[in-house]
């Protein structure tokens, strides 16, 4: 069975073009451009990784993904923003609320790496 990715983006354009990336790695993508998107498909069909922008519409991304982490403990979160944090605090804070922190200039297959890597995908 192929891992399920779930990829929450208010811009299009990326939520696409991870679907199309991780879709071509052999990863079963679904997409949400909100937060209430995001949980009607953690309801419907649980991910087994979670990829979200910081700086959503409608919510902050952090934030959902806290929500999130309540609902599936075990699941690996990605933070995938625009947004460059210092080292320190991503090792002092986010750490603890994230699995993984990726810059949205990072190449993709830094991306494939770690969601291989968190999901023990080959």
């Amino acid at each position: 069975m192929n891992k399920h990715i779930l990829i929450v983006d208010d811009e299009a354009e990326i939520r696409d073009l991870l679907a199309q990336y991780l879709g071509s790695a052999g990863f079963r993508t679904t997409t949400a451009a909100t937060p209430a998107e995001a949980f009607a498909v953690v309801h419907r069909d649980p991910p087994h990784l979670v990829i979200s922008d910081l700086q959503l519409e409608e919510s902050d991304g952090l934030a959902m993904l806290e929500k999130i982490r309540v609902l599936l403990p075990g699941v690996p979160l990605v933070l995938l923003t625009g947004v460059l944090f210092d080292q320190e605090v991503v090792d002092r804070t986010l750490s603890q609320k994230i699995s993984c922190y990726i810059e949205k200039t990072a190449p993709l297959s830094r991306v494939l790496s770690e969601v291989r890597r968190l999901t023990s995908a080959p």
